[in-house]
């Protein structure tokens, strides 16, 4: 199964209808809706429904899992071999998956899911960061840190430029169309400002050079 359809898979668990009036369905249900959710990539669909999950009374029935999904929502930086020690037990044991079982495919998803939430806090901190710092606040080498960095550049998860020649690691805070808009006509502004300036001088000039050639 590929990584796109994870948030499609929890849709498809959360439309059982006989999921909640069983106990002893839903909490396995709800096991694989975590599992999923940290699967998926982060997006405003995702973050919508991991959100929602947390709220969900039951999850305290799981608190393991709630802990899980608090990490992906809580600005702090996640040591990847910490959560694996913890979890792989029971992500390599979770069976009757609708898209098939967490297989070696998965777990190189949820690895990547890390690194970008990871990248993602480092982001929040930072506005500049050495390419050799930011690779070991992710645990990786330089160039695994840069090629993660450039991808999520790429599919616009994040505004970052990289100065390779002095390996410096620049964080922009995006802008949406509005901000973009706005700094436009502030801009144009000011240029029509300074034109009008530029224009009364040239005719104050003009003026007393006229003046200048009458006497």
């Amino acid at each position: 199964m590929i990584t796109s359809k994870y948030v499609a898979v929890i849709s498809q668990y959360m439309r059982f209808p006989s999921v909640k009036e069983d106990p002893t369905q839903w909490i396995p249900v709800l096991r694989k809706i975590c599992w999923y959710l940290v699967l998926s990539p982060h997006d405003p669909m995702q973050s919508s429904l991991l959100n929602s999950t947390l709220e969900d009374k039951n999850l305290s029935e799981i608190s393991h899992f709630r802990f899980l999904l608090k990490q992906l929502v809580t600005m702090e930086v996640i040591q990847w071999t910490a959560l694996w020690n913890t979890f792989q037990n029971e992500f390599e044991n979770e069976k009757n998956m609708l898209g098939g079982p967490l297989g070696d495919k998965a777990a190189e998803d949820l690895r990547q899911r890390v690194i970008e939430h990871n990248i993602l806090v480092v982001s929040k901190y930072y506005s500049r960061i050495t390419l050799k710092r930011l690779a070991e606040l992710l645990c990786l080498s330089v160039q695994e840190a840069e090629k993660h960095l450039s991808d999520m550049v790429v599919s616009k998860a994040l505004v970052a430029k990289i100065d390779r020649p002095v390996g410096i690691v620049c964080f922009q805070t995006a802008k949406d169309s509005n901000d973009i808009l706005n700094s436009w006509a502030v801009n144009l502004e000011k240029l029509l400002d300074l034109v009008e300036k530029s224009c009364h001088q040239i005719h104050k000039e003009t003026m007393v050079h006229k003046a200048a050639l009458k006497v």
